[in-house]
Protein backbone atom coordinates (compact mmCIF):
# COMPACT_ATOMS: atom_id res chain seq x y z
CA UNK A 1 0.00 0.00 0.00
CA UNK A 2 1.14 3.47 -1.11
CA UNK A 3 0.55 7.07 0.57
CA UNK A 4 -2.45 7.91 -0.47
CA UNK A 5 -2.71 11.09 -2.49
CA UNK A 6 -4.67 14.32 -0.87
CA UNK A 7 -5.72 17.62 -1.69
CA UNK A 8 -7.49 21.00 -0.63
CA UNK A 9 -8.00 24.40 -1.75
CA UNK A 10 -10.31 27.24 -1.43
CA UNK A 11 -11.18 29.92 -4.10
CA UNK A 12 -14.63 31.64 -4.40
CA UNK A 13 -15.29 29.75 -7.18
CA UNK A 14 -15.78 25.78 -7.17
CA UNK A 15 -14.29 25.12 -10.67
CA UNK A 16 -11.32 27.08 -9.35
CA UNK A 17 -10.74 24.99 -6.17
CA UNK A 18 -11.10 21.71 -7.97
CA UNK A 19 -8.54 22.85 -10.49
CA UNK A 20 -5.90 23.52 -7.58
CA UNK A 21 -7.37 20.13 -6.10
CA UNK A 22 -6.48 17.91 -9.65
CA UNK A 23 -2.96 19.93 -10.21
CA UNK A 24 -2.22 18.71 -6.62
CA UNK A 25 -3.43 15.03 -6.78
CA UNK A 26 -1.87 14.83 -10.11
CA UNK A 27 1.47 15.42 -9.06
CA UNK A 28 1.60 13.65 -5.96
CA UNK A 29 0.07 10.65 -8.03
CA UNK A 30 4.00 11.01 -10.11
CA UNK A 31 6.16 10.35 -7.05
CA UNK A 32 7.03 6.81 -6.74
CA UNK A 33 5.88 6.78 -3.01
CA UNK A 34 2.09 7.90 -3.47
CA UNK A 35 0.09 5.46 -5.39
CA UNK A 36 -0.28 6.30 -9.06
CA UNK A 37 -3.70 3.94 -9.50
CA UNK A 38 -6.50 4.56 -6.87
CA UNK A 39 -10.05 3.77 -7.39
CA UNK A 40 -10.87 4.60 -4.17
CA UNK A 41 -12.05 8.33 -3.11
CA UNK A 42 -12.99 10.80 -0.08
CA UNK A 43 -14.46 13.99 -0.89
CA UNK A 44 -15.34 16.58 1.35
CA UNK A 45 -16.73 19.96 0.61
CA UNK A 46 -17.85 23.07 3.03
CA UNK A 47 -21.28 24.21 2.93
CA UNK A 48 -20.35 27.18 0.26
CA UNK A 49 -20.49 24.49 -2.17
CA UNK A 50 -23.27 22.23 -1.08
CA UNK A 51 -25.54 23.97 -3.61
CA UNK A 52 -23.13 22.78 -6.13
CA UNK A 53 -22.18 19.44 -4.96
CA UNK A 54 -23.55 17.46 -8.23
CA UNK A 55 -21.80 19.89 -10.29
CA UNK A 56 -18.50 18.89 -8.37
CA UNK A 57 -18.67 15.32 -8.20
CA UNK A 58 -19.35 15.11 -12.28
CA UNK A 59 -16.78 17.29 -12.57
CA UNK A 60 -13.97 15.48 -10.43
CA UNK A 61 -14.91 12.42 -11.93
CA UNK A 62 -14.73 13.04 -15.02
CA UNK A 63 -11.04 13.96 -14.67
CA UNK A 64 -10.32 11.51 -12.43
CA UNK A 65 -11.36 7.98 -14.74
CA UNK A 66 -9.70 5.85 -13.11
CA UNK A 67 -11.58 6.54 -9.68
CA UNK A 68 -14.60 4.63 -9.85
CA UNK A 69 -15.84 4.73 -6.07
CA UNK A 70 -16.60 7.94 -4.67
CA UNK A 71 -17.62 8.63 -0.35
CA UNK A 72 -17.84 11.51 1.48
CA UNK A 73 -19.97 14.60 2.72
CA UNK A 74 -20.56 18.26 4.11
CA UNK A 75 -19.29 20.35 6.70
CA UNK A 76 -19.44 23.30 7.78
CA UNK A 77 -16.14 23.06 7.84
CA UNK A 78 -13.72 20.91 6.27
CA UNK A 79 -9.95 19.22 7.31
CA UNK A 80 -6.94 18.84 5.84
CA UNK A 81 -3.11 17.93 7.26
CA UNK A 82 -1.91 20.79 8.95
CA UNK A 83 -5.27 22.96 8.02
CA UNK A 84 -8.77 23.92 8.73
CA UNK A 85 -11.37 25.44 6.35
CA UNK A 86 -14.42 27.26 8.45
CA UNK A 87 -17.08 29.69 6.83
CA UNK A 88 -14.83 29.79 3.66
CA UNK A 89 -15.58 27.73 0.37
CA UNK A 90 -13.39 24.90 0.55
CA UNK A 91 -12.57 20.74 -0.63
CA UNK A 92 -10.32 18.16 0.02
CA UNK A 93 -10.37 14.96 -1.49
CA UNK A 94 -7.78 11.90 -0.81
CA UNK A 95 -7.70 8.86 -2.98
CA UNK A 96 -7.21 5.28 -1.27
CA UNK A 97 -4.94 2.68 -2.24
CA UNK A 98 -6.67 -0.08 -1.40
CA UNK A 99 -7.71 -3.28 -3.85
CA UNK A 100 -11.19 -2.73 -4.93
CA UNK A 101 -11.65 -6.28 -4.14
CA UNK A 102 -11.04 -4.95 -0.29
CA UNK A 103 -14.07 -2.58 0.20
CA UNK A 104 -17.45 -1.51 -0.81
CA UNK A 105 -19.27 1.88 -1.47
CA UNK A 106 -22.90 1.61 0.19
CA UNK A 107 -25.78 4.10 0.07
CA UNK A 108 -29.48 4.08 0.13
CA UNK A 109 -29.57 2.89 -3.42
CA UNK A 110 -26.31 0.38 -3.11
CA UNK A 111 -26.95 -1.17 0.46
CA UNK A 112 -24.13 -2.85 1.68
CA UNK A 113 -25.89 -6.27 0.92
CA UNK A 114 -24.81 -10.17 1.05
CA UNK A 115 -21.36 -11.01 -1.02
CA UNK A 116 -18.88 -8.85 1.31
CA UNK A 117 -17.80 -9.56 4.53
CA UNK A 118 -17.28 -5.83 6.43
CA UNK A 119 -14.77 -5.53 9.10
CA UNK A 120 -15.26 -1.95 9.84
CA UNK A 121 -16.81 0.70 7.87
CA UNK A 122 -16.56 4.84 7.47
CA UNK A 123 -20.31 6.03 7.54
CA UNK A 124 -21.56 9.15 6.89
CA UNK A 125 -24.87 10.39 8.05
CA UNK A 126 -27.67 12.63 7.77
CA UNK A 127 -28.69 14.14 11.56
CA UNK A 128 -32.58 14.37 10.54
CA UNK A 129 -32.58 10.66 9.93
CA UNK A 130 -35.23 8.72 12.21
CA UNK A 131 -33.72 6.59 14.20
CA UNK A 132 -30.19 7.43 13.63
CA UNK A 133 -28.68 5.71 16.72
CA UNK A 134 -30.36 2.48 16.29
CA UNK A 135 -29.14 2.30 12.53
CA UNK A 136 -26.05 3.31 13.64
CA UNK A 137 -25.66 0.30 15.98
CA UNK A 138 -27.13 -1.70 13.32
CA UNK A 139 -24.25 -0.77 11.20
CA UNK A 140 -21.85 -1.40 13.55
CA UNK A 141 -23.46 -4.99 14.14
CA UNK A 142 -23.23 -6.01 10.39
CA UNK A 143 -19.52 -5.58 10.99
CA UNK A 144 -16.96 -8.52 12.48
CA UNK A 145 -15.22 -6.13 14.37
CA UNK A 146 -18.46 -4.03 15.54
CA UNK A 147 -16.76 -1.11 14.46
CA UNK A 148 -17.64 2.43 12.96
CA UNK A 149 -16.04 4.96 12.59
CA UNK A 150 -16.91 8.84 10.57
CA UNK A 151 -19.85 11.27 11.66
CA UNK A 152 -23.06 13.48 10.68
CA UNK A 153 -23.33 16.10 7.70
CA UNK A 154 -22.78 19.72 9.08
CA UNK A 155 -24.33 22.71 6.65
CA UNK A 156 -26.59 25.54 7.01
CA UNK A 157 -27.48 24.91 3.50
CA UNK A 158 -27.98 21.58 1.93
CA UNK A 159 -27.16 18.58 3.82
CA UNK A 160 -25.20 16.00 1.12
CA UNK A 161 -23.51 12.67 1.02
CA UNK A 162 -21.20 11.74 -1.79
CA UNK A 163 -22.02 7.67 -2.40
CA UNK A 164 -20.77 6.43 -6.04
CA UNK A 165 -20.11 2.77 -6.10
CA UNK A 166 -18.62 0.94 -9.09
CA UNK A 167 -20.74 -1.99 -9.42
CA UNK A 168 -24.04 0.24 -9.84
CA UNK A 169 -27.21 0.28 -7.63
CA UNK A 170 -29.09 -1.86 -6.44
CA UNK A 171 -31.31 -3.86 -8.52
CA UNK A 172 -34.97 -2.15 -8.92
CA UNK A 173 -34.01 1.26 -7.09
CA UNK A 174 -33.29 3.20 -10.43
CA UNK A 175 -30.21 5.53 -10.99
CA UNK A 176 -28.81 7.65 -8.80
CA UNK A 177 -26.32 11.10 -9.34
CA UNK A 178 -23.76 9.81 -6.32
CA UNK A 179 -24.94 12.64 -4.62
CA UNK A 180 -27.65 12.00 -1.79
CA UNK A 181 -29.64 13.33 1.24
CA UNK A 182 -31.24 11.61 4.27
CA UNK A 183 -29.74 8.05 5.70
CA UNK A 184 -26.51 6.64 5.67
CA UNK A 185 -23.76 6.26 3.09
CA UNK A 186 -20.31 5.26 3.08
CA UNK A 187 -17.40 2.73 2.85
CA UNK A 188 -17.30 -0.55 4.28
CA UNK A 189 -13.56 -2.52 4.59
CA UNK A 190 -12.66 -5.93 4.65
CA UNK A 191 -10.37 -7.27 7.36
CA UNK A 192 -7.28 -7.21 4.97
CA UNK A 193 -7.35 -3.13 5.07
CA UNK A 194 -5.92 -2.06 8.79
CA UNK A 195 -7.02 0.79 10.13
CA UNK A 196 -6.77 1.84 14.15
CA UNK A 197 -9.35 4.80 15.37
CA UNK A 198 -9.15 6.60 18.40
CA UNK A 199 -11.85 9.33 20.41
CA UNK A 200 -10.73 11.79 21.78
CA UNK A 201 -12.97 13.81 23.93
CA UNK A 202 -11.69 16.37 24.94
CA UNK A 203 -13.62 17.54 28.18
CA UNK A 204 -12.10 17.29 31.72
CA UNK A 205 -15.01 15.70 34.72
CA UNK A 206 -15.54 18.60 37.39
CA UNK A 207 -17.67 16.19 39.50
CA UNK A 208 -17.18 12.72 40.63
CA UNK A 209 -18.39 9.64 38.55
CA UNK A 210 -21.61 8.12 40.22
CA UNK A 211 -24.46 6.18 39.24
CA UNK A 212 -27.72 6.73 37.74
CA UNK A 213 -30.36 5.66 41.33
CA UNK A 214 -33.88 6.92 39.53
CA UNK A 215 -34.43 8.09 35.89
CA UNK A 216 -37.47 8.90 33.74
CA UNK A 217 -36.62 9.44 29.98
CA UNK A 218 -34.73 11.96 29.72
CA UNK A 219 -34.53 13.42 33.62
CA UNK A 220 -31.74 12.22 36.07
CA UNK A 221 -33.79 12.06 39.46
CA UNK A 222 -31.49 10.42 41.91
CA UNK A 223 -27.88 10.17 41.75
CA UNK A 224 -26.42 7.80 44.50
CA UNK A 225 -29.82 7.52 45.96
CA UNK A 226 -29.68 11.82 46.29
CA UNK A 227 -31.74 13.79 44.54
CA UNK A 228 -29.93 14.96 41.33
CA UNK A 229 -30.52 18.40 41.21
CA UNK A 230 -29.26 18.73 44.82
CA UNK A 231 -25.83 16.98 43.68
CA UNK A 232 -25.41 19.41 40.63
CA UNK A 233 -26.04 22.35 43.12
CA UNK A 234 -22.96 21.19 44.96
CA UNK A 235 -20.73 20.18 42.88
CA UNK A 236 -20.84 23.41 40.60
CA UNK A 237 -21.42 25.13 44.45
CA UNK A 238 -24.14 27.20 43.27
CA UNK A 239 -28.04 27.95 44.37
CA UNK A 240 -31.14 28.56 42.83
CA UNK A 241 -31.11 31.76 44.88
CA UNK A 242 -29.03 33.52 42.76
CA UNK A 243 -30.39 32.35 39.32
CA UNK A 244 -28.09 34.02 36.86
CA UNK A 245 -24.72 32.59 38.34
CA UNK A 246 -26.67 29.17 38.30
CA UNK A 247 -27.24 29.48 34.88
CA UNK A 248 -23.96 30.84 33.85
CA UNK A 249 -22.86 27.77 35.61
CA UNK A 250 -24.63 25.14 34.02
CA UNK A 251 -24.60 26.58 30.79
CA UNK A 252 -21.05 26.17 30.71
CA UNK A 253 -21.55 22.44 32.25
CA UNK A 254 -22.21 19.02 30.20
CA UNK A 255 -23.07 15.71 31.10
CA UNK A 256 -20.48 13.00 30.70
CA UNK A 257 -22.74 9.35 30.62
CA UNK A 258 -21.22 5.80 30.62
CA UNK A 259 -22.89 2.66 30.28
CA UNK A 260 -24.45 0.75 33.13
CA UNK A 261 -23.05 -2.20 32.54
CA UNK A 262 -19.44 -0.59 33.17
CA UNK A 263 -17.14 -2.33 35.83
CA UNK A 264 -16.73 0.57 38.33
CA UNK A 265 -17.94 4.87 38.33
CA UNK A 266 -13.94 5.47 38.25
CA UNK A 267 -13.42 3.62 35.26
CA UNK A 268 -15.00 6.84 32.86
CA UNK A 269 -12.52 8.77 33.71
CA UNK A 270 -8.82 7.46 32.59
CA UNK A 271 -5.62 8.25 34.61
CA UNK A 272 -5.00 11.48 32.74
CA UNK A 273 -7.79 12.87 33.66
CA UNK A 274 -9.76 12.81 30.81
CA UNK A 275 -12.73 10.99 29.73
CA UNK A 276 -12.56 7.16 28.36
CA UNK A 277 -14.12 6.18 24.80
CA UNK A 278 -17.22 4.93 26.41
CA UNK A 279 -18.31 8.41 27.72
CA UNK A 280 -20.58 9.44 25.78
CA UNK A 281 -20.95 13.62 26.74
CA UNK A 282 -24.61 15.79 26.07
CA UNK A 283 -26.20 19.04 27.27
CA UNK A 284 -27.78 19.89 29.97
CA UNK A 285 -31.43 21.34 28.56
CA UNK A 286 -32.79 22.34 31.72
CA UNK A 287 -33.89 21.50 35.20
CA UNK A 288 -36.68 20.15 37.20
CA UNK A 289 -36.73 21.96 40.71
CA UNK A 290 -40.26 20.09 41.69
CA UNK A 291 -39.17 16.12 40.60
CA UNK A 292 -35.25 17.60 41.81
CA UNK A 293 -34.05 16.37 38.46
CA UNK A 294 -32.08 17.24 35.53
CA UNK A 295 -32.68 16.92 32.07
CA UNK A 296 -30.45 15.66 29.32
CA UNK A 297 -30.32 15.72 25.91
CA UNK A 298 -29.98 11.85 25.85
CA UNK A 299 -32.51 9.15 27.56
CA UNK A 300 -30.69 8.11 30.33
CA UNK A 301 -30.91 4.18 32.39
CA UNK A 302 -30.47 3.43 35.86
CA UNK A 303 -27.30 2.10 36.98
CA UNK A 304 -25.63 4.15 34.11
CA UNK A 305 -22.32 6.39 35.46
CA UNK A 306 -23.02 9.99 35.63
CA UNK A 307 -20.42 12.69 35.44
CA UNK A 308 -20.46 16.90 34.77
CA UNK A 309 -17.64 17.90 32.89
CA UNK A 310 -16.44 20.82 30.88
CA UNK A 311 -14.82 21.28 27.63
CA UNK A 312 -11.22 22.55 28.43
CA UNK A 313 -8.80 23.47 25.96
CA UNK A 314 -5.67 22.34 27.79
CA UNK A 315 -7.25 18.94 28.49
CA UNK A 316 -8.53 18.73 24.66
CA UNK A 317 -5.11 19.69 23.38
CA UNK A 318 -3.75 16.70 25.48
CA UNK A 319 -6.05 14.45 24.48
CA UNK A 320 -5.18 15.00 20.75
CA UNK A 321 -1.58 14.43 21.80
CA UNK A 322 -2.71 10.92 23.71
CA UNK A 323 -4.66 9.39 20.58
CA UNK A 324 -1.95 10.65 18.56
CA UNK A 325 0.40 8.87 20.91
CA UNK A 326 -1.20 5.67 21.40
CA UNK A 327 -1.47 5.29 17.57
CA UNK A 328 2.40 5.78 17.04
CA UNK A 329 2.45 3.41 19.81
CA UNK A 330 0.61 1.00 18.47
CA UNK A 331 2.39 1.12 15.24
CA UNK A 332 5.89 0.39 16.82
CA UNK A 333 7.34 -2.97 16.22
CA UNK A 334 9.20 -4.67 18.71
CA UNK A 335 11.98 -4.03 17.47
CA UNK A 336 12.71 -1.79 14.59
CA UNK A 337 15.38 -1.10 11.87
CA UNK A 338 17.38 2.47 12.46
CA UNK A 339 15.49 3.81 9.50
CA UNK A 340 12.18 3.06 10.72
CA UNK A 341 12.81 4.61 14.06
CA UNK A 342 14.09 7.93 12.84
CA UNK A 343 11.09 7.99 10.93
CA UNK A 344 8.75 7.33 13.68
CA UNK A 345 10.45 10.06 16.25
CA UNK A 346 11.10 12.28 14.03
CA UNK A 347 10.25 16.18 15.37
CA UNK A 348 7.40 17.91 13.30
CA UNK A 349 10.40 19.98 11.11
CA UNK A 350 11.57 16.09 9.77
CA UNK A 351 8.39 14.72 9.74
CA UNK A 352 7.94 14.66 5.96
CA UNK A 353 6.10 11.50 4.13
CA UNK A 354 8.16 8.82 4.35
CA UNK A 355 8.47 5.14 2.97
CA UNK A 356 8.98 3.71 6.45
CA UNK A 357 6.19 5.20 8.06
CA UNK A 358 3.23 2.22 8.44
CA UNK A 359 0.38 5.18 7.53
CA UNK A 360 -1.18 5.69 4.34
CA UNK A 361 -3.55 8.03 5.26
CA UNK A 362 -5.52 9.36 7.95
CA UNK A 363 -9.17 10.45 8.25
CA UNK A 364 -10.36 13.15 10.98
CA UNK A 365 -14.00 14.00 12.17
CA UNK A 366 -14.09 16.41 15.06
CA UNK A 367 -17.05 18.42 16.37
CA UNK A 368 -18.15 21.52 14.56
CA UNK A 369 -17.95 22.89 17.80
CA UNK A 370 -14.33 22.20 18.65
CA UNK A 371 -12.67 23.72 15.54
CA UNK A 372 -10.73 26.86 15.89
CA UNK A 373 -11.57 28.85 18.36
CA UNK A 374 -12.17 25.81 21.18
CA UNK A 375 -8.33 25.31 20.28
CA UNK A 376 -7.24 28.77 20.58
CA UNK A 377 -6.27 30.01 16.95
CA UNK A 378 -7.33 29.08 13.36
CA UNK A 379 -6.18 25.28 11.93
CA UNK A 380 -5.23 24.65 15.79
CA UNK A 381 -7.00 21.42 16.10
CA UNK A 382 -4.82 20.06 13.09
CA UNK A 383 -1.69 21.53 13.79
CA UNK A 384 -1.90 19.41 16.99
CA UNK A 385 -2.94 16.31 15.06
CA UNK A 386 0.20 16.61 12.75
CA UNK A 387 2.60 17.41 15.63
CA UNK A 388 1.17 14.48 17.51
CA UNK A 389 0.78 11.80 14.28
CA UNK A 390 3.43 13.40 12.12
CA UNK A 391 2.87 14.78 7.97
CA UNK A 392 0.98 11.98 6.64
CA UNK A 393 -2.43 12.22 4.19
CA UNK A 394 -5.17 13.03 6.18
CA UNK A 395 -8.58 14.63 5.36
CA UNK A 396 -11.64 14.78 7.54
CA UNK A 397 -14.82 16.85 8.24
CA UNK A 398 -16.50 19.15 11.13
CA UNK A 399 -19.31 17.34 12.06
CA UNK A 400 -22.87 17.42 13.91
CA UNK A 401 -21.92 14.34 15.56
CA UNK A 402 -19.27 11.80 15.40
CA UNK A 403 -19.26 8.61 14.96
CA UNK A 404 -17.23 5.49 16.71
CA UNK A 405 -17.75 1.73 17.87
CA UNK A 406 -21.60 1.70 17.53
CA UNK A 407 -22.25 4.67 18.82
CA UNK A 408 -22.71 8.80 18.37
CA UNK A 409 -20.74 11.16 19.99
CA UNK A 410 -20.81 14.43 20.81
CA UNK A 411 -17.72 17.49 21.37
CA UNK A 412 -15.36 14.54 19.99
CA UNK A 413 -12.91 13.73 17.35
CA UNK A 414 -12.14 10.28 15.89
CA UNK A 415 -9.20 9.83 14.91
CA UNK A 416 -8.32 6.73 12.34
CA UNK A 417 -5.19 6.00 10.32
CA UNK A 418 -4.75 3.23 7.65
CA UNK A 419 -2.20 1.10 8.28
CA UNK A 420 0.36 0.05 5.36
Amino acid sequence: MHLFPYAHATHPQWPMAAALVLAQLRGQMALPQYANSPTLALLYITDHYAAHADAILEHLSGELPLVTDWSGTVGIGIAANNVEYFDEPALAVMLLDIPADQYRVFSGVAPLGLGFEAHTALVHADGSTFDLGELVYEMAGRTSAGYVFGGLSSSRTRSVQFAVAADGNLSGHGGASGVFSGGLSGVAFSEEVAVISRVTQGCSPVSPARRITGADRNLVVSLDGEPALDVLLADLQISLDQPEHALEAVRATLVALAPADSAEPTGMVRRTGNLGSEVTVRHIIGLDPGRRGIAVSEQVQVGAQFALCRRDREAARMDVMRIGAEIREALEPQEMSLELAAAMHADEAQAAPHPARQIAGAIYVSCSGRGGPHFGVPSAEMQIVRRALGDVPLVGFFADGEIAGAQLYGYTGILTVFVK
